[in-house]
């Protein structure tokens, strides 16, 4: 490996780790709520721009769904279905991200505030 093959592979690095720095920063969260629907209806609509823990209790189809808010994220803690899969999913927290429990019928979709997806005319 000679001197030019060195400074090859620091200009690389150089720009890979500038490009990374540069979209991180371009991807801001924005501040943001999560919609929660059972049957297809909206019943709650929560902030998630604050950065406190708190548990809400939902009525599913199979008995009480606990959704758990976390700084800035949101999670299905607690529910009764039988394969626990709602609650298996995580945290979830970008816009293009949803926590869908079947069993109990339970959509928690996260909406980004001032951010338009499509538009349709």
């Amino acid at each position: 490996m000679n001197k030019n093959d060195i400074r090859l592979i620091i200009g690389i690095l150089t720009i890979t780790i500038v490009t990374l720095l540069l979209f991180s920063t371009m991807h801001q969260t924005v501040p943001a709520t999560a919609n929660i629907y059972y049957e297809n209806e909206l019943i709650k609509t929560i902030d998630l721009s604050q950065n406190d823990q708190k548990e809400y209790t939902i009525e599913g189809k199979n008995g009480l769904v606990i959704i758990e808010v976390n700084h800035g994220k949101i999670r299905v803690k607690e529910e009764n279905s039988p394969l626990h899969i709602c609650s298996k999913q995580g945290y979830i927290s970008k816009s293009s991200e949803t926590i869908i429990c079947l069993p109990n019928r339970i959509v928690i979709e996260i909406e980004a505030k001032g951010t338009v997806d499509t538009v349709v005319r």
